[in-house]
């Protein structure tokens, strides 16, 4: 898989820009502030409709516009397809595939595969629990697309049965169909739980990896799921009737209970019963303190570092290598599903002494098709060598050396 052409309008800094693309090492070189983010930040967004920067579309378009357009051509198992996207501020946003309007804009998803590595990363390891959840759920959705819907369904599930509980402080409150929204939150936060726990069972193995290689000295890297629901649960292993144990903590004093067989069938089901329980346990809590308290939107993915939490105790350097090895791993497992990701490292070379350098170029040298930005010619390691750009003044000039970019003179 590779990008031959983006094409951007009026998104972020960018009234209009091209970008013709090949396969190997592309360079991005251009002073802070003139658009080269943007453009990684386009590819991201249509390989997961979403932005590493900001929570919500609006930031996306450029002031005084009205919609951004994204348009790329991917090069998709030997087919090249079309894929456009129309972003609308307070309004759904619209795509088409080869100039065809899909009925959704996730039924794109899958068409491009990604993997971007930037310094907002570090949110990874030292940001709150929302940080490593959407980070799961985006590494899930680009493996199995399906999982989009059923985010899309705890999400409105999840929003539905909120506004409930907020009514449980008033007497006159009617919680007759409460338990009807515990079975659709069951349901919906079993499916995606089960996801989850195959997708942790499978990356876990290589994030360790990855940091062994790229932090050698330091402790080694561990990852557990803190799941809302007590006990050890297991998932299975992808392509096999016997299943594999994920660390799972939850809370103390339950016995813990196996999920055995599919990630879509058995252990979705023990799930959803699971979490039924769960969910009459605690109900009382939940209607005194007015919130849900139960499902992955509680969860977390813990981050160990040698016998202790990474969060908090992580040095600078060692921060920076976790959030490096996530993304190598998210890299490696894409691979090994056959569909080759996009390898897009935005302006991450100047934070990374020459160890993380050395394991980041050595995946970079292997892999199809590789996007870098850089702030100078002098971040971007001399192993990288391939089509280099200048970026400034509202231009993209491609060079075959690196030069200076130019100016809005």
């Amino acid at each position: 898989m590779h990008l031959r052409r983006l094409v951007v309008e009026d998104f972020r800094s960018w009234e209009r820009a091209e970008l013709e693309l090949d396969t190997g090492i592309t360079v991005l070189v251009g002073p802070n502030g003139v658009g080269k983010t943007n453009l990684a930040e386009a590819i991201g967004y249509v390989a997961t409709l979403g932005s590493h920067r900001v929570a919500n579309d609006a930031p996306l378009i450029r002031r005084g516009a009205e919609r951004a357009i994204v348009r790329v051509q991917v090069i998709h198992h030997g087919r090249e397809l079309t894929v456009e996207l129309e972003i609308t501020a307070g309004k759904a946003n619209r795509a088409r595939v080869n100039r065809a309007p899909v009925p959704r804009p996730r039924e794109i998803l899958g068409i491009l595969r990604s993997v971007l590595f930037a310094p907002e990363d570090l949110a990874l390891v030292r940001g709150d629990p929302g940080e490593r959840r959407r980070f799961l759920d985006e590494l899930l959705v680009a493996r199995h697309p399906r999982y989009a819907g059923v985010r899309s369904d705890y999400d409105r599930v999840l929003r539905q049965r909120s506004a409930l509980l907020k009514t449980a402080r008033n007497r006159q409150a009617d919680l007759s169909t409460l338990e009807v929204w515990d079975g659709h939150l069951a349901r919906h936060g079993a499916a995606l739980l089960a996801g989850r726990l195959e997708l942790v069972d499978g990356i876990a193995p290589h994030a360790e990896k990855a940091f062994s290689e790229v932090a050698p000295t330091s402790a080694p890297l561990s990852l557990r799921y803190k799941c809302s629901i007590p006990g050890e649960l297991t998932a299975p292993t992808v392509g096999s009737v016997s299943s594999a144990s994920v660390p799972v903590v939850g809370s103390a004093g339950s016995a813990s209970v196996p999920v055995v067989g599919s990630a879509g069938s058995a252990s979705a089901e023990n799930l959803e019963i699971m979490l039924l329980d769960e969910l009459a346990r605690v109900r009382r809590q939940e209607i005194e303190r007015g919130i849900c308290l139960v499902g992955p939107h509680r969860d977390d993915l813990v981050l160990g570092l040698g016998e202790g939490p990474a969060k908090g105790y992580a040095s600078h350097g060692e921060s920076w290598a976790i959030a490096l090895s996530l993304r190598l791993a998210s890299y490696r497992l894409l691979k090994a599903d056959d569909v080759e990701p996009v390898l897009i490292l935005d302006d991450v070379f100047a934070e990374l002494d020459a160890q993380r350098r050395r394991a980041l170029c050595a995946v970079a040298a292997e892999a199809e098709q590789v996007i870098v930005t850089a702030a100078v010619d002098e971040d971007v390691p001399a192993q990288l060598t391939g089509t280099r750009f200048a970026v400034g003044g509202g231009r993209i000039v491609r060079s075959t050396t690196a030069e200076e970019p130019p100016n809005s003179a």
